[in-house]
C-alpha cells in the first residue's frame, strides 16, 4: 500500500511540473508572438502569464516547505 500511495503522489507531483511547465511555454511563446508580429495583447498576455507562473511555483515550494516541517 506504501509503495502505491507514492506512486500516486509523484504521478499527481508530475502532473503538476508539467502543467507549470505548458503555461510557462504559452507565456514565452505569446510574448514571443507579440514581439514578432507586434501583438500588443500578445505581449501583454505573456508579460502576466510569465510571472504568474513564476509567483505560482514559489507559493507551492512555500507551502510545500511548510507542510513537512510541521
Amino acid at each position: 500500500m506504501d509503495s502505491n500511495k507514492q506512486l500516486q503522489e509523484a504521478s499527481l507531483i508530475g502532473r503538476f511540473l508539467s502543467m507549470e511547465a505548458l503555461l510557462m511555454l504559452m507565456g514565452v511563446a505569446s510574448l514571443l508572438y507579440g514581439i514578432f508580429n507586434g501583438a500588443l495583447l500578445n505581449i501583454f498576455w505573456g508579460l502576466i502569464i510569465i510571472p504568474g507562473v513564476l509567483l505560482l511555483v514559489k507559493v507551492r515550494r512555500d507551502r510545500k516547505r511548510k507542510r513537512t516541517n510541521h
